[in-house]
C-alpha cells in the first residue's frame, strides 16, 4: 500500500530526500506522495523512510492504495530496472 501525507504536514522537507523513488513532491498546501511511485521503501529499507524522519508523524498508510509485498517488489523492479531486487530484499512485510 502506498503512503500518503496528511494535512498535518509542516512542509519541513525532511522526507523528500529520503525517498528512493522520488515519489514525494510539494503540493499546493503540503507535500504529497505519488502513489504510482511509492513502494513503501520495499527493496531498499525495512521501514518507509519518510515515516521514519517525519517530525509530526504525517506519513501514513493510504488505504485507497493497497498493495502486497509482491506487488510492491514488482513496482520497485519496474522503477529501477538496472538494480537487482530479490525476494530477500528489505521490506516492512517480513
Amino acid at each position: 500500500m502506498a503512503l500518503k501525507i496528511t494535512d498535518d504536514c509542516t512542509s519541513c522537507d525532511a522526507c523528500v530526500s529520503e525517498c528512493p523513488n522520488e515519489a514525494i513532491s510539494e503540493g499546493d498546501d503540503y507535500y504529497v506522495i505519488n502513489a504510482s511511485l511509492c513502494t513503501e521503501c520495499v527493496g531498499f529499507y525495512d521501514t518507509p523512510q519518510c515515516a521514519e524522519v517525519c517530525p509530526v508523524d504525517c506519513c501514513v498508510d493510504d488505504p485507497s492504495h493497497k498493495e502486497s509485498n509482491d506487488e510492491l517488489l514488482a513496482k520497485v523492479k519496474k522503477l529501477h530496472p538496472g538494480d537487482d531486487f530479490s525476494e530477500d530484499s528489505p521490506s516492512r512485510y517480513k
